[in-house]
């Protein structure tokens, strides 16, 4: 890991979205030219997509996890291919709700989990780029994301709660969430996340489980956390 110097106390501090743009412009030096790259879904990974325009001439293309980001790659005359059109990526770059000290993580905040699970394995390397304030020791303080078949919603609220979880269907303009999937998503908050590959693990299985936002078995290799010092480099 590097650690930045503090900066002088005359310095401005950074604000969120300087913050958010200086990691999104860190993690170009991850980009192979003449590869496509996966791309990931939020307001982080949006600076990262401004910031690769610039390198659109070098790269066939994308693989993108939403459509949200499908939309502002194109804008940008970044192509955007189909995941089924690609055996493997070189490198998948997104964000993190969080990430322990392993590389592990809590995704799903944006509701694109699914997807970003599907692109990441499909990548030799995940770049997770984030702001300082994502790392923790253990996950569950952000509540877990977890992408259902709106039939099995209310099993599995009752699952989470034998595990001390509180789910809660997601709302958007005072109806469920609905994903790019056309499905539903549960937050869970109480969770403390101590195993988090046995806990996706197990909760991946749960019929009417489309996606658990853990990311154990897919986890970042790289995570980039911005602070206001300058940009850390994590290696897992």
């Amino acid at each position: 890991m590097t650690t930045p110097a503090t900066p002088p106390t005359n310095q401005a501090v950074p604000s969120q979205d300087e913050l958010k743009a200086q990691v999104g412009r860190a993690a170009l030096a991850y980009v192979v030219p003449g590869q496509i790259v996966g791309v990931g879904t939020g307001s982080t990974v949006n600076k990262f997509i401004d910031a690769l325009a610039s390198m659109r001439d070098q790269i066939p293309g994308a693989v993108s996890s939403s459509l949200a980001s499908t939309e502002r790659l194109q804008a940008l005359g970044i192509p955007v291919l189909d995941a089924n059109e690609v055996e493997s990526l070189a490198v998948y770059i997104d964000g993190a709700d969080e990430i322990d000290g392993k590389g592990r993580m809590v995704k799903g905040g944006g509701a694109a989990l699914t997807r970003e699970k599907i692109v990441a394995a499909l990548a030799r390397q995940f770049v997770c780029i984030a702001d300082a304030s994502k790392q923790v020791e253990v996950l569950g303080r952000f509540p877990l994301p977890v992408e259902v078949i709106p039939m099995a919603s209310q099993r599995i609220v009752r699952s989470f709660a034998a595990l001390g979880g509180e789910a809660a269907l997601r709302m958007k303009d005072g109806a469920p969430l609905v994903t790019d999937n056309g499905q539903h998503i549960l937050d869970v908050r109480g969770l403390r996340i101590t195993d988090p590959l046995a806990f996706e693990t197990e909760v991946s299985q749960w019929p009417g489980v489309v996606t658990v936002g853990v990311f154990a078995h897919q986890r970042a290799h790289v995570c980039l956390l911005a602070a206001p010092g300058g940009v850390q480099t994590l290696i897992f």
